[in-house]
C-alpha cells in the first residue's frame, strides 16, 4: 500500500508565503507523476502544480499560480514540495497531494492522493 503525507498548510496573511511538503511512502516501484491539487469550497479540484514526469522534472502549473509558486521534488526520497509566495485570498483551499505509482514492475499505475491540508490566505 502507498501513502502520501502532506504538511505545511496553515494561516497565512495576504502576500505572504508557504511551503507545502508530500512525502509518499510504502511500495513504490517509481513515480510517474507527482504534485498538487486544490480544492476550494463549492469548487472542482483543480490542478495547482505537478511534475508531468517525476523522473525528467517536467513540470505543468496552473496559470493563476504561475510565477508565484514553485514546485520542486525529491527522487530519492519520493518527496515533492510547493512554494507559494505572494499569497492571494484566492488560494484558500485544500491543497492535495497526488502520485502516479506503479507498485512493481510490470503493474498498473494507480493514482494516489494525501488526505488534504488546509491553506487560508486571509488578514
Amino acid at each position: 500500500q502507498v501513502q502520501l503525507v502532506e504538511s505545511g498548510g496553515g494561516l497565512v496573511q495576504p502576500g505572504g508565503s508557504l511551503r507545502l511538503s508530500c512525502a509518499g511512502s510504502g511500495s513504490i516501484f517509481s513515480i510517474v507523476a507527482m504534485g498538487w491539487y486544490r480544492q476550494a469550497p463549492g469548487k472542482q479540484r483543480e490542478l495547482v502544480a505537478v511534475f508531468t514526469s517525476f523522473s525528467g522534472g517536467t513540470t505543468t502549473y496552473a496559470d493563476s499560480v504561475r510565477g508565484r509558486s514553485t514546485i520542486s521534488r525529491d527522487t530519492a526520497k519520493n518527496t515533492v514540495n510547493l512554494q507559494m509566495n505572494n499569497l492571494k485570498p484566492e488560494d484558500t483551499a485544500v491543497y492535495f497531494c497526488n502520485a502516479v505509482i506503479r507498485e512493481r514492475l510490470g503493474s498498473q499505475f494507480v493514482s494516489y492522493w494525501g488526505q488534504g491540508t488546509q491553506v487560508t490566505v486571509s488578514s
